[in-house]
Parts: C-alpha cells; structure tokens; sequence
C-alpha cells in the first residue's frame, strides 16, 4: 500500500489512444446508464495490451499479469493506475492490490457503479 502511494506520486505511465466503443453514452432516467461487461473486456484488454512491457498477442480476459506476461508488482500497480484513468474511477488501495489478473479487473469494473 504504501508502495503504491510511492508509485503515485512519482510514476505515470503513458497511455495511447484507446478508441471508445460508444463514443458518447446519453444518462438514462431508468439507471442504465452503467457500461456493459462486453465493453469493460475490451477496454481493459485494450489498456492492458497498450502496457509498453506487454506482448498483446499474450493478453486475453483470463492472462494473470505476474504469471502469464511476467510483469513485476511495480508493473500491476502501473496497470491498475492505467485501468483507473481510463474507467474514471479510483480504486482503493486494498482491492488494487488484488487486482493481479485482466479477470479481476473486468469483474471489479464491471460490478463498479461509478464506472464510466
């Protein structure tokens, strides 16, 4: 947690262009305006693989990002970062650190009401 908060304030890591898949979402009165499971896979697919260390060919929904792309916890904070911006929302630092597979991220985002 700590490390984090370190990483926070001295490392940013630059983010390419993610194309938007609804490039502009109306508020509905019914609540619904919560974005689907489909485009959350995709846009964190798209972070991640976007991630300078990654090779894209390796990411899917299921890669964990220690074991399968051989990234260092340093690497996961960076990657959780990146996935904030992009969703517009911040994640605490408890459930960061157990955000350690594209699979967590995309139930974690998924299930966030803020989530955008």
């Amino acid at each position: 947690m700590a490390v984090r908060a370190a990483v926070l304030r001295h490392i940013r890591v630059p983010l390419q262009a993610v194309p938007k898949l609804q490039p502009w979402r109306a508020m509905s009165s019914h609540g619904d305006d919560h974005i689907t499971k489909e485009e959350v896979i995709q846009r964190v697919l798209a972070v991640v693989k976007d991630f300078p260390k990654v090779d894209p060919s390796k990411v899917n929904p299921d890669v964990h990002f220690q074991k399968d792309l051989g990234l260092d916890s340093l690497d996961n904070v960076e990657i959780v970062m990146a996935l904030e911006e992009e969703f517009k929302l911040e994640i605490p630092d408890k459930e960061a650190d157990k955000i350690d597979s594209c699979n967590l991220a995309i139930e974690y985002i998924a299930n966030h009401p803020m989530a955008s």
